[in-house]
This record gives structure tokens, sequence and C-alpha cells, in this order.
């Protein structure tokens, strides 16, 4: 068994699926370089691929995304997710969190707030 295999196995177990990263370490910003090296980046790259392999449709991983709300700072990473949005693009995802407030993920302005906190100074 890889790894990978006894990781989402491990996971599975203990939270009944693989959570996104945000739920196994909320303390640190989603641009964080902690998601580009080390334990994060197993994390990431392991949920990526474990997404990718479940082929769900919208309704589904929206109601995945509903088990483990995301924090304001991560709603366009979800978008991403969810509909391949390009968070670099700033147009794009003032859509992204448009659509996502009137499905009840969030605001704008609760994004940008959160952008705003102190902690992630």
């Amino acid at each position: 068994m890889s790894w990978r295999d006894a990781e989402v196995e491990r996971l599975t177990a203990q939270y009944g699926t693989v959570p996104p990263p945000l739920t196994l370490y909320p303390e640190f910003h989603p641009l964080s370089a902690f998601w580009r090296m080390g334990g994060g980046e197993s994390h990431i790259m392991l949920w990526g691929q474990w997404w990718q392999s479940q082929a769900w449709d919208e309704a589904q991983q929206l109601a995945y995304f509903r088990s483990f709300l995301p924090p304001p700072r991560w709603l366009p990473w979800m978008g991403d997710a969810v509909w391949g949005a390009d968070s670099d693009d700033e147009l794009e995802e003032d859509a992204v969190l448009e659509k996502l407030e009137g499905l009840g993920f969030g605001s704008r302005a609760e994004y940008l707030a959160d952008w705003e906190d102190e902690r992630w100074e």
C-alpha cells in the first residue's frame, strides 16, 4: 500500500472522508509557504489527487464543502476546487465570491475582512 493510500485510509477512518487542507491546518493562511513545502504540501497534493478521483458533480462538491465550511479567506480556493476558477484573476474571483455568497458560503465583505485580520500579517 502506498503512503497516499494509507493516508487516505487513515483520514477516512478519522473524518469519514479526506478533509480539505483548511480543516487539518486551520492556523495556516491559504497563501502560506506551509502549503508549498513539507506536511502542508504533502496534504494539499494528496487532497487534490483524492478530490479529482471523486468525480463528483457540483451538488456533491458543494455538499462536501458544507460539511467542512471554509473560512472566508479560503473561498477563492474552494471556488477553484469546484469550478476551476482562476483566483489570480480579480474579476473572476469577484464572480466566484458572488456565486458562493448566493449559495450561502460567505460574502465578499467577509472575505476582505478576513484578509485584514492582524493574525495574517
